[in-house]
């Protein structure tokens, strides 16, 4: 009671006492010294402190640690980013003069509390705080930015800036990252596995072309071009194979390729420069070799099309029935172009006659004409179908198969006789008694089987004796044919044993199947 009655007698005389006095008497009731680093405000209380107002003393630290005020009042930071708000829940002072009042446990520390997470190659035990954070040296005054640490690995030389982190990871420094699709030059196909060093030949990243021959000159030169088709190999090229071709010929020129076309080579019709020199589109400019080895020489014009196609140049389309006057038929269809067409096919109009290409093999020496196709005919020219039937004289029977020389001598085929007798005069045992007109008796199926008949041709019927007669048994003379007697006197008078006694008239008696048979009834009475 009584310590307390001094204390009390002490704090009615503070209160009593005037406020000047008021800072003394705080100082004394200090509860420790101060840090060095406070020392200055040793003895001035409200540097930290505010009268019954407990809650101020943060504010009054901020005022004072105006970086850290910065970080909290910014939301960033490690003292930016704490849940706890009052600084001396961390940091107590008047612990003494030399005391830490920010102890760091480095082992237990949270990186992840600040806004440099540690991640990939910067965790321990990779790198160490020192590395960062150097001694004497406050720990939030590390940079963040790559290029602080990394500066002697910049290969860049500084000339893309200091945000690495835009290309390279945490992971490891030389693996990049950089999206390439975010430059005016995305990355497809074949380009995504190039190394960057391939087209960015200097540290620098910048000034890098993008014309596809600026990296592919040595391509333009293999395949042969050299610069003949220009820079814009994207015409034809991809990024998926430099080796595959896109480009449609169909579809980006006026002149779509076809059949063969396709397997040549663009160099095979581009022989110069793609946009200095037009390339001819006409057959002839490509295919003049070809014409004069097919034996045309130009004399066939330089429509190629209107015989060749793509398909295959040795082949030919055109159709002589359908696209000219005169159709090919039989051994035409097989004759080469040239036999006809020996000039300029469109300056020497072609004789469509026989005669014109078969002067040569005309054996009449013109003087049946030149209406070959009279008698021959395209499947052969030695075989003729002239019919005979239309003429004065049809060939039937044996005739038919006899040669047209045989009768014809000569090659005139005209004037030719036509009586039996011209043909047959060798065979007219006859002599020419009979005269000459042998169709009496014979035809055209044998000469040797005559049909004459004596009973119905003549006034004379042949019947008993007098049928198995030669002919030339009564006709013994060329004259005898038509004026030949019918009497019997005329052939019997050498069988007259009467001596003509008996008159002329031979048949009153005797009759035609016996001579020696006489009539029955007939009485001999004299004369």
């Amino acid at each position: 009671m009584h310590r307390l009655g001094r204390l009390a007698a002490l704090g009615l005389a503070l209160i009593a006492a005037a406020p000047v006095a008021a800072d003394t008497v705080e100082s004394a009731l200090s509860p420790g010294k101060l840090i060095q680093g406070h020392a200055k405000m040793e003895g001035d209380c409200t540097q930290c402190h505010m009268r019954f107002n407990k809650g101020a003393q943060t504010g009054l630290c901020l005022d004072c640690h105006k970086d850290i005020a910065k970080d909290v009042q910014g939301h960033q930071g490690y003292h930016g980013l704490l849940k706890e708000k009052e600084c001396r829940a961390c940091h107590t002072e008047h612990k003494g003069l030399n005391v830490n009042i920010a102890p760091l446990d480095e082992k237990r520390f949270d990186h992840t509390q600040t806004d440099f997470a540690l991640k990939g190659g910067h965790a321990a035990p990779k790198v160490q705080c020192r590395d960062c954070h150097p001694v004497g040296q406050k720990h939030r005054d590390a940079p963040s930015d790559c290029v602080a640490c990394h500066k002697k690995n910049d290969v860049h030389k500084g000339s893309l800036g200091s945000r690495c982190a835009d290309c390279h990871t945490e992971t490891n420094w030389k693996q990049t990252r950089f999206d390439h699709s975010k430059t005016k030059f995305p990355l497809i196909g074949k380009h995504i596995d190039v190394m960057c060093t391939t087209c960015h030949t200097d540290p620098h990243f910048k000034g890098a072309p993008t014309a596809c021959v600026a990296c592919h000159k040595k391509d333009d030169d293999k395949k042969g071009h050299h610069g003949r088709f220009g820079n814009k190999c994207e015409s034809c090229h991809t990024e998926k194979s430099w080796n595959t071709v896109l480009f449609d010929h169909d579809r980006n020129t006026k002149y779509p390729l076809r059949g063969k076309h396709r397997l040549a080579k663009c160099e095979s019709c581009h022989i110069g420069s793609l946009f200095k020199d037009k390339v001819q589109t006409s057959c002839v400019a490509c295919h003049k070799k070809d014409d004069d080895s097919k034996g045309h020489k130009g004399r066939f014009g330089d429509k190629c099309q209107s015989c060749h196609t793509e398909k295959d140049w040795r082949v030919t389309t055109f159709n002589h029935d359908r696209d000219t006057k005169y159709p090919l038929r039989g051994k035409h269809m097989q004759a080469k172009c040239d036999s006809c067409h020996i000039g300029n096919l469109y300056r020497d109009k072609v004789p469509n006659t026989c005669f014109a290409c078969h002067a040569k093999d005309d054996k009449h020496r013109g003087q049946e004409g030149k209406q070959c196709e009279s008698c021959h005919n395209e499947t052969a020219w030695r075989k003729t179908s002239f019919d005979h039937g239309l003429t004065h004289f049809p060939l039937l029977g044996k005739h038919a198969a006899v040669e047209c020389k045989k009768c014809h001598l000569t090659q005139a085929f005209k004037d030719t006789k036509t009586e039996c007798v011209a043909c047959h005069v060798k065979d007219d045992f006859h002599k020419g008694r009979l005269g000459s007109r042998c169709e009496s008796c014979h035809n055209a199926a044998n000469w040797k089987a005559w049909r004459y008949d004596h009973n119905t041709q003549t006034k004379f019927i042949l019947d008993g004796g007098h049928k198995g007669l030669h002919c030339d048994a009564c006709h013994t003379r060329p004259t005898d044919r038509p004026v030949l007697s019918s009497t019997c006197s005329s052939c019997h008078d050498q069988d007259d044993v009467h001596h003509g006694n008996f008159g002329r008239q031979c048949e009153r008696c005797h009759t035609t199947p016996s001579w020696k048979v006489l009539r029955s009834g007939i009485g001999i009475s004299p004369r």
